[in-house]
């Protein structure tokens, strides 16, 4: 009885052994499979993903220093620049110097003419008021003082000798049409003829209570964003701060110059800078208007290498805080991806 068991319970084995196995199905169906994402893709992603915090526009740009490597999201949309286009009046300025025209230690007259509201302002009253080259470079790049830009911005030969400098770079895509008085007219949707911004900008809000609403809750003017005047895309602005970082605009006394200058800006903490390991070196320019919030700049890795951050946002209502987010979280993937990218610890790089 035993052996008979014994026998029946082989017959079943080979039975189950030979049986034909079930269908793959009948374990669901099979897995996928996995979709290796390239880091240049993770990080288009991250940007992408970080341009939906805003309802209006924005536009990113990062460049590799060294191997010329960019990535960028709306890198060819016209953006308003705002107070970063006080970058390409540096430059102009610095160009005058390297050829001898302007000295530093020159001293310029405060022409009442020039004089728009806030910062510097109530100097240009003064008689015989005036203020060295080098303060007024630091005065705009550090405190974005409009009255210091206006200065040297006629010192540089108007809006159109700066956009000549810039085109001069092979920069194409960033124009300069405006001091910023004018600007700021125009951001406000006046076009006076005559009299001091104050007057004029006074009686505007006081004919249209809307412009003191606008500015008050940092609300975009949608037709102003609109015009190309006095705008650049992200990758024509990432070209001119390439221009400047490779030696090839600027003498090397006087690029180390601007970059020095713009290591110490006071604007924006929230935005390059905001997210990035403390103690970073970052030399950048901001700017900020109606809706707008802009940062330009250049930052250093800790292994020495330097990469360029252009970061855009325009026809935004959410409010500054939600624009500084979007430009420090796009910061610190750039400075994540450029640092530890497998490929770039190889030393091999695509260029974009």
């Amino acid at each position: 009885m035993l052996l008979l068991t014994r026998f029946c319970a082989s017959l079943t084995a080979l039975g189950l052994f030979f049986a034909p196995l079930p269908h793959a199905d009948a374990f669901g169906p099979p897995p996928r499979p996995l979709v290796q994402q390239t880091a240049e893709a993770k990080l288009l992603a991250e940007f992408g993903r970080f341009a939906a915090l805003s309802d209006g526009t924005v536009g990113i740009a990062v460049r590799d220093l060294q191997t010329g490597e960019t990535q960028a999201i709306n890198g060819d949309t016209l953006f308003p620049m705002a107070s970063a286009y006080k970058v390409a009046v540096a430059g102009r300025i610095f160009a005058l110097i390297d050829a001898g025209d302007v000295r530093l230690d020159d001293q310029l007259a405060l022409d009442p003419a020039l004089a728009s509201e806030g910062g510097i302002a109530w100097m240009f009253n003064r008689p015989g008021a005036s203020l060295s080259v080098q303060r007024l470079l630091e005065l705009m790049l550090q405190k974005s003082d409009n009255n210091a830009t206006d200065v040297l911005v006629a010192r540089a030969g108007g809006p159109q000798a700066i956009t000549h400098f810039v085109t001069g770079l092979g920069v194409a895509g960033l124009r300069v049409d405006s001091d910023t008085a004018h600007l700021l007219y125009r951001a406000m949707g006046i076009h006076p003829l005559s009299g001091s911004f104050r007057q004029n900008a006074d009686a505007a809000r006081r004919v249209d209570p809307q412009i003191a609403v606008r500015d008050m809750r940092d609300l975009p003017n949608l037709s102003f964003a609109t015009e190309p005047e006095d705008t650049s895309t992200p990758k024509a602005m990432l070209d001119l701060i390439s221009a400047y970082e490779s030696g090839r605009a600027l003498s090397a006394d006087s690029t180390q110059r601007l970059f020095t200058i713009m290591a110490h800006c006071e604007t924006g903490k929230g935005r390059i800078v905001g997210m990035l390991p403390p103690g970073t070196a970052v030399a950048h320019k901001t700017g900020s208007l109606n809706g707008t919030g802009n940062d330009v700049g250049v930052v250093r890795l800790p292994d020495g290498r330097r990469f360029a951050v252009v970061a855009f946002v325009m026809k935004d209502s959410k409010g500054h805080k939600a624009r500084d987010r979007i430009i420090a979280e796009a910061a610190r993937a750039a400075y994540d991806y450029f640092l530890y990218a497998p490929e770039r610890a190889h030393g091999l790089a695509h260029k974009a």
